[in-house]
C-alpha cells in the first residue's frame, strides 16, 4: 500500500466517522488541497503507486474516485469520497469504531452497575474523544483499575496500614508496576466522573491505601493522645505517629479540625499548638487506615465538641470533605465547614470556575452535609486554593 495514499486514507476515515457522530457537518472527502502533492507529481511509478492504492480502496467499495478531465488513464484523481466507513477501516486493517464501541460495552457490561462513569466513558469514546488520553485501546487498563480498587478495599490489612503500591501490584498482577500505569482510569472510577479534575497518582494510590512508603499523622495542639506505647501531650508545634499506633484521646478538645493542606497545617500548628485544640492533617485525601484512625479517635469524643475541616475551596476539597463527613457521622458527630465559605474568600483570591466543576462542588457539598455552603459556592462561582487563605 502506497504509503502517502494510505496517510490519506486515513484521514478521510477519521473525518468520516467524526461526520458519522455528529462531529463533523460536511461530508468526508479528500480534495485539491489534499491531493495537491500528489498533483504535483512528476514520477511516473510514484503517480501509479498512488493511483494503485486508492483505486485497491474503490474496488473495496469505501470510497469513489473523481477523476479530472483526461481521465482515469492519463489524469490526475481529483476527488476522493468516503462511501463506506466500516469497508475503508478494513481496507486500513483497523477495526471499525462501531465494532470497538461494542467490544468495549460488552467488557465493561459485567462493572456498569458498580462503576456507571464507564457508561460515561462509552459514550466519550462514541463520540470519537479520549478520556484521560485514553480511547477504546485502553479497555483492559480499565478493567485492570476496576481489580486494583476490589483488590485494596477488600485486603483485611487496608485499615491497618498502607499497603506498599508495587507489592500489592505483583501480588495482583505479577507485574510489580502495574498499578502505576493505572492512574488515571483509578482516578476516574473513584472519583465517578470523566471531568473530575486531575489528582497526582500518590493521591489516587493513598485513597486505597496503597503508597510507596507509609506516611506518619501529623496531629498539633495541647491534646493528650493515647497511644500503642505511651500517653503524653502532643508536641510543640506537632507530633507524628504511624495511624495505627494512636487509640484514642486522653483529654478534651474544645475543637478538633481537620486540615486538608501542609502548608496551612504547619503555619496553623506554629500558632496554635498551645491552645486546646486537636488539629489533624489529613495529607489531602485521607487513606483508608487515616480514616479508621480518624473514626476510633471521634468515638471517643464527648458529644458537643465542634469537629470541623478546612480545605480547599475546590471540587477536591469538597469531594475530601464529603469522606470525612460520612466518617464522622459513622461515630456520632457532625462535620462542619472552617473557613470554607465563599464569605471568607477576598476578591483577589479567587479563581473563576467553569460550571461543571460547581455543579461537582455543589454535589460533594450536599454529600457532607453542606447543602447550603454548596449553593453559596455555585452563586459564587469561584474556586480558591486553603494556602491563599
Amino acid at each position: 500500500m502506497d504509503i502517502q495514499a494510505k496517510k490519506l486514507l486515513a484521514k478521510l476515515l477519521l473525518d468520516a466517522e467524526k461526520a458519522g457522530v455528529g462531529r463533523r457537518s460536511r461530508a468526508a472527502a479528500l480534495t485539491a488541497r489534499h491531493l495537491q502533492e500528489y498533483s504535483n507529481q512528476r514520477s511516473l511509478r510514484v503517480k501509479e503507486e498512488f493511483e494503485t492504492t486508492m483505486r485497491a480502496a474503490q474496488a473495496a467499495g469505501a470510497v469513489s474516485l473523481t477523476w479530472d478531465g483526461l481521465g482515469a488513464k492519463e489524469g490526475f484523481i481529483r476527488r476522493v469520497d468516503a462511501t463506506d466507513t466500516v469497508a475503508l477501516a478494513r481496507f486500513l486493517g483497523e477495526t471499525p469504531v462501531s465494532e470497538q464501541i461494542g467490544r468495549v460495552e460488552e467488557m465493561f457490561a459485567p462493572g456498569m452497575s458498580q462503576y456507571p462513569v464507564l457508561g460515561e466513558v462509552v459514550r466519550r469514546w462514541g463520540e470519537l474523544r479520549k478520556v484521560r488520553a485514553l480511547g477504546p485501546d485502553s479497555a483492559q487498563d480499565w478493567l485492570d483499575a476496576i481489580r486494583t480498587i476490589e483488590y485494596a478495599r477488600e485486603s483485611p490489612l487496608a485499615a491497618e496500614t498502607l499497603l506498599p503500591v508495587r507489592e500489592a501490584s505483583a501480588r495482583l498482577f505479577k507485574d510489580s508496576k502495574r498499578i502505576e500505569k493505572l492512574a488515571a482510569p483509578l482516578d476516574v472510577l473513584l472519583a465517578g466522573s470523566i471531568d473530575v479534575e486531575i489528582r497526582e497518582p500518590t493521591e489516587v494510590w493513598k485513597e486505597l491505601g496503597l503508597s510507596r512508603e507509609e506516611q506518619p499523622v501529623r496531629m498539633a495542639g495541647r491534646v493528650v493522645v493515647e497511644r500503642s506505647r505511651v500517653t503524653s501531650l502532643l508536641d510543640e508545634p506537632y507530633s507524628a505517629f504511624p495511624a495505627p499506633a494512636v487509640i484514642r484521646l486522653s483529654s478534651t478538645p474544645v475543637l478538633v479540625l481537620t486540615i486538608e493542606n501542609q502548608t496551612t497545617f504547619h503555619s496553623e500548628a506554629a500558632r496554635r499548638c498551645n491552645e486546646e485544640v486537636l488539629l489533624i492533617y489529613t495529607a489531602g485525601m485521607p487513606s483508608p487506615v487515616w480514616r479508621a484512625m480518624y473514626r476510633q479517635l471521634l468515638e471517643g469524643l464527648a458529644a458537643g465538641v465542634p469537629v470541623c475541616h478546612w480545605g480547599d475551596v475546590d471540587e477536591g476539597g469538597f469531594r475530601i470533605a464529603s469522606v470525612l463527613a460520612m466518617d464522622a457521622k459513622a461515630a456520632g458527630h457532625v462535620l462542619k465547614p472552617w473557613r470554607m465559605s465563599p464569605d471568607d474568600v477576598p476578591d483577589s483570591h479567587r479563581v473563576s470556575a467553569s460550571k461543571g466543576t460547581l455543579e461537582r462542588m455543589r454535589r460533594f457539598a450536599e454529600a457532607a452535609g453542606w447543602d447550603e455552603l454548596g449553593a453559596a459556592v455555585v452563586a459564587a462561582g469561584f474556586t480558591v486554593e486553603q494556602e491563599a487563605l
